[in-house]
């Protein structure tokens, strides 16, 4: 899979209007009402990228949850960090 331009990822990220990119990753944090909401949507995720065989950076503090994608294999983001975008913003919309 090859690496997206930046200005590829910019239109893309016009679907995804909390999600930011730098340093070669798109980011989103999710903040949820408590520590259980907030592991159960990342449990939720986790067999997601499994599904798809791609993993994210991220880090959870009590409520919140920060994501970053990038494929490392291509040196940047890629069309398959959108997809898991839009699968971890399907999981998290339904969380809501």
């Amino acid at each position: 899979m090859s690496k997206l331009s930046e200005q590829d990822i910019e239109k893309y990220l016009l679907r995804f209007p909390d999600w930011t990119y730098s340093n070669n990753a798109i980011h989103v944090e999710f903040e949820f009402d408590n520590f259980k909401d907030c592991f159960s949507a990342m449990s939720r995720i986790a067999f997601e990228c499994e599904a798809l065989n791609h993993h994210p950076n991220w880090t959870n503090i009590y409520n919140t949850l920060s994501i970053s994608l990038s494929t490392h294999d291509a040196g940047g983001v890629t069309k398959k960090d959108f997809k898991l975008a839009e699968a971890i913003e399907t999981i998290v919309e339904v969380q809501e």
